[in-house]
């Protein structure tokens, strides 16, 4: 579907903040109808560029051709009206208003002289394009009811609705389940076929491979190369990604199989945690796995005191105890790091020195007041250990990029010398260069003795990460998988899908 001319062409972009150089000559090519993936690390200038295109910033230097004829996005309103549409990875919704108002929002119906909002147009209108997309949501619902994978399938239903020739989706599928998953990609694939033009920025590269036709590669702000798909591979994009090669991401421990040193048994905890019994031992990473509602997020949040038992017991060490609250659990030397971290995990508006410390704050407390020379060390200590990349330990946290709020997170945790860690989904929205790094810290907490339980929903993070993997299916445990043989995506997928070797949950996209 190419022509000779592409749709788009940014030439040459520049854009510097006080003392960083965000974008040095990058450019960026889209053809009529394409799917072309923009690839780079956190922080490395895709953000950046794409608020170029959306109009939220202005470059310093470079130049913009949008069908033929050389641009100037000066605002946002400037660059939807000549059909550029952006997906942010961060929900745009207003959750006091209802499904149908979100999708119009700014071009409302009217009706009669007064022009007065036509609500039953408006209702009509967003259950059409619910109902197109293939939807299962009620227009009339508030948002703030709809779940986040709820509320993700209603921002692209919004960005869908306009007649847009260039749609920009920013991480799209991190809150989605596997079976929306595919209905998106299927809706890109009828929108290239249509003529309308996809820039796809997603860190989960086989998603890439099944729908992206060419993907340009940023580094550090600067523009790497671009490759069609179909001629490239993914110890490449890697490569070219980091700048280095990565023959082996992961880091899993070499373990030598501990005392066990957590148990819980017989757990219930609502509907979605039911009769659970596990073990835990020192020095391992026991991987948890299932399905989008299987329970392994209300199981974490139940042994965490975040949700309330309704029956079972939890052993520590050999002895029964009480875990009623987080504060409890905290004094147990159990840590926590959510699967939301940007809501759950982080004071987002605090600088990375406030979040490391908060965990151990009570400690540094002298006279009711903190003790500032011990919270800088502990602060340089952890920020030195885990690589923090930060201009500063005042830099506000929601500066960062994903992977290094991910590591100052877990710093916060491993300042209060945890026993036992709960990661629930350690790497999700971060590049594969943090990745690699978070393993590694995982790994060598292991080898330290640090006993840890991992959810996570990528596969290869499971396989590859864990010593032991337990697989849940409507709440029960549904399969333990403990030789390293056994855990395989085949097995795993298997037990988590209750056994039934569905051929749709074994295929890849």
């Amino acid at each position: 579907m190419e022509n000779n001319t592409p749709l788009l062409q940014m030439k040459n972009i520049c854009k510097s903040f006080p003392g960083v150089k965000a974008l040095d000559n990058v450019r960026l090519d889209v053809q009529l109808g394409e799917v072309h993936a923009l690839l780079g690390e956190n922080g490395a200038g895709k953000s950046t560029l794409i608020k170029i295109l959306g109009g939220v910033l202005i470059p310093d230097e470079g130049e913009i051709y949008f069908d033929g004829r050389k641009v100037e996005i000066k605002d946002v309103s400037f660059s939807e009206s000549i059909g550029i549409g952006i997906i942010h990875q961060e929900l745009c919704l207003a959750p006091n208003m209802t499904v149908a108002e979100n999708i119009v929002l700014g071009r409302e119906p009217s009706k009669g002289p007064f022009h007065l909002v036509n609500s039953k147009a408006i209702t009509q209108f967003g259950q059409k394009i619910l109902d197109q997309f293939g939807l299962d949501i009620d227009a009339g619902e508030y948002v703030s009811n709809l779940t986040v994978a709820q509320q993700q399938m209603v921002e692209i239903a919004k960005a869908l609705s306009k007649d847009n020739r260039i749609i920009v989706m920013d991480e799209p599928t991190s809150s989605l389940t596997e079976k929306e998953v595919v209905k998106l990609l299927d809706t890109i694939r009828g929108l290239s076929q249509k003529g309308v033009s996809v820039i796809y920025i997603s860190h989960r590269m086989e998603e890439l491979f099944a729908i992206a036709d060419k993907v340009t590669i940023i580094r550090d702000g600067n523009y790497i190369g671009t490759r069609s798909m179909k001629d490239t591979s993914y110890s490449e994009l890697v490569q070219m990604m980091v700048g280095r090669e990565l023959s082996e991401i992961y880091a899993k421990p070499i373990m030598q199989r501990g005392e066990k040193i957590f148990e819980v048994r017989n757990l219930w905890c609502g509907t979605r945690v039911k009769n659970i019994s596990f073990s835990l031992h020192k020095g391992e990473i026991l991987g948890f796995y299932g399905l989008v509602g299987s329970g392994r997020t209300e199981l974490m949040r139940a042994i965490f005191g975040i949700d309330k038992l309704v029956s079972g017991e939890i052993y520590l060490n050999q002895d029964k105890i009480s875990i009623q609250n987080p504060w409890e659990a905290i004094q147990a030397g159990i840590g926590f790091v959510p699967e939301n971290r940007k809501e759950q995990g982080a004071v987002l508006i605090q600088s990375v020195s406030f979040n490391i410390s908060l965990s151990v704050l009570g400690s540094l407390v002298k006279l009711f007041q903190v003790n500032r020379r011990q919270e800088d060390q502990l602060v340089d200590e952890y920020i030195a250990k885990l690589s923090i990349r930060t201009p500063s330990p005042e830099q506000k946290l929601m500066n960062l990029s994903g992977g290094n709020q991910q590591k100052a997170i877990i710093s916060k945790w491993l300042a209060m010398k945890p026993s036992i860690l709960i990661l629930d989904e350690p790497t999700r929205g971060i590049d594969v260069g943090a990745k690699k790094e978070i393993y590694s810290i995982m790994s060598a907490l292991a080898q330290s003795g640090v006993s840890i339980m991992m959810v996570s929903s990528e596969l290869p993070e499971i396989i590859n990460m864990s010593t032991r993997v337990i697989t849940l299916n409507q709440g029960e445990i549904s399969g333990e998988l403990t030789m390293e043989s056994e855990i395989t995506q085949e097995n795993i997928l298997t037990h988590a899908t209750g056994g039934l070797k569905n051929e749709s949950q074994l295929s890849t996209l």
